[in-house]
């Protein structure tokens, strides 16, 4: 039975940063969304601020300032940039300078910084422009890091997921994969970031890097986390809560909580 991709990527057909219904529908709830989404692993942000020439980032996609702050928390300057304004202003509220504005759109009025980082943001970005505009803001020697999380829910909650989808939304099947394709599928998808940051130039060879670790969910933290995914983000409330209480019936099923193995990929390269 299929799973469902965590970001809610469009189909094939239509790249990911030309969906900009999609890219834009997460502030929908900011607080929810800063709330239930997991944080980055403390390895990756610990190497990327030792990798970086200085305490100077940029945060591409900042969303709600999730991985600014623990970036602010390991002695880095953080400015975000965000699309969604409501998305900028809960980060604003939260203690991260943030501007209103597409990557592409973006102007950088002269700053440079030590290194740009997206936290599941860059699939959102035009690939012809993102790397270019990271070259030409990043100081010699900066760095470029991308990264994402991808989920694996236990088969159990995965069937159920994708029977109310069928369901409630057959229209959106297209977001299906099969279990345990995700890391694959995701990993193909951080070899083309990468293929596209060798085509820029002005950068290194890029590296790319892994980190598994599990988080434990309880039934309400599971059903707090699923709104925040791009599959759910533009359902009606009536949808929504059907799809809801089927993955609730579902974990129920399996004694009300389980344990979610996750997979932080990364694609990080020095600016020469």
């Amino acid at each position: 039975m299929p799973t469902i991709p965590e970001a809610g990527k469009p189909s094939p057909a239509q790249p990911p940063h030309q969906a900009r219904q999609v890219a834009e529908s997460f502030g929908v709830d900011a607080e929810r969304y800063d709330r239930a989404r997991p944080r980055y692993p403390d390895d990756l942000i610990d190497q990327i601020v030792s990798a970086s020439p200085g305490p100077d980032v940029l945060d591409v996609g900042c969303g709600t300032g999730i991985a600014a702050r623990q970036f602010q928390a390991a002695g880095c300057t953080v400015l975000g940039v965000e699309p969604d304004a409501r998305m900028a202003d809960f980060a604003r509220r939260a203690g991260v300078e943030t501007e209103v504005a597409t990557f592409e759109a973006w102007d950088p009025a002269g700053r440079a910084f030590d290194a740009v980082v997206a936290g599941t943001a860059w699939h959102w970005v035009d690939p012809a422009v993102g790397a270019a505009k990271a070259a030409q803001v990043l100081r010699p020697g900066g760095l470029l890091a991308v990264f994402a999380h991808v989920f694996e829910a236990p088969s159990a909650v995965s069937e159920a997921f994708a029977e109310v989808y069928q369901r409630v939304v057959p229209e959106m099947r297209s977001l299906m994969q099969p279990p345990g394709r995700a890391v694959d599928l995701y990993q193909a998808g951080f070899a083309k970031f990468a293929d596209g940051i060798r085509e820029v130039g002005g950068f290194g060879d890029p590296e790319q890097r892994r980190y598994d670790w599990e988080q434990a969910y309880t039934r309400e933290a599971y059903l707090e986390f699923l709104p925040t995914t791009g599959g759910l983000t533009r359902l009606s409330p009536g949808q929504l809560d059907e799809v809801l209480e089927g993955v609730g019936a579902a974990i129920d099923a399996i004694g009300g909580g389980f344990t979610m193995p996750i997979t932080t990929l990364a694609v990080t390269a020095v600016r020469t």
